[in-house]
């Protein structure tokens, strides 16, 4: 895991204290020598900190007044907009959209590996799916969400093309939580090993347009158990 710098960690203590609601939305933030002072760091580490947020469209400055909290529907930075999502901060239900990213990616991702899978890529998905019913099994929560991420990326990659496990990445990393929490669920996890078997075998017939289907088949199963057995009950 790449480690952070300075830098980073105070543009994250930033963010924190924006999410936390201790810095409000629309308001300066404190001058750079009083965040200085509070991170016990110099100016120049505040700064280009400063810089990192503004990069990410968080804060703007506005010339002889200072530096100020945009909404975060204004963000361009994945990560820090689902944060302040999950806390309130802005949009709600973070999870549901972000299944409907999801949604969006890996039915075009599951359609194009139909067409594209190689002999090997089906072997790893068999693995994984087999994977995942051993783990269900054992009650191995946390084996059972890494072979339920594995599956999906060899669809991702067996797409063929290499932009688009590169932009599921980032969302992947957020969605690595969420996938824990309903995973938990064993019903979920009955539903989850018998969507993955279905398009299993629509990638394996070399189907696009069936295995796009499944995979919607799946994510709609998946909105409706977070829905029912997640969110509902939380």
């Amino acid at each position: 895991m790449e480690r952070k710098t300075l830098v980073d960690t105070v543009a994250d203590q930033l963010l924190d204290r924006i999410i936390d609601g201790d810095i409000e939305i629309g308001s300066a933030l404190p001058s750079e020598a009083d965040i200085a002072e509070a991170a016990n760091v110099s100016r120049l580490t505040v700064r280009e900190a400063l810089k990192s947020l503004r990069a990410k469209n968080v804060v703007n400055v506005q010339r002889g007044r200072g530096t100020y909290v945009n909404p975060p529907r204004d963000w361009t930075s994945l990560e820090a907009t689902v944060r302040a999502a999950a806390h309130g901060v802005g949009e709600n239900n973070v999870s549901l959209q972000l299944l409907e990213v999801r949604r969006m990616i890996e039915t075009g991702a599951a359609a194009l590996a139909a067409l594209r899978r190689e002999p090997e890529d089906l072997d790893l998905l068999e693995q994984h799916l087999a994977g995942m019913c051993g783990a269900a099994e054992a009650g191995d929560v946390d084996s059972f969400v890494r072979e339920d991420i594995a599956f999906h990326d060899v669809i991702l990659r067996a797409s063929g093309n290499v932009l688009v496990p590169a932009m599921y990445e980032p969302l992947g990393r957020l969605l690595s939580t969420g996938r824990r929490e309903t995973s938990a669920v064993p019903l979920i996890q009955d539903h989850a090993i018998a969507m993955h078997r279905a398009v299993l075998k629509a990638i394996a017939a070399g189907d696009a347009e069936e295995s796009r289907l499944a995979m919607d088949a799946h994510m709609n199963q998946t909105q409706t158990d977070l829905m029912e057995h997640v969110l509902r009950s939380g």
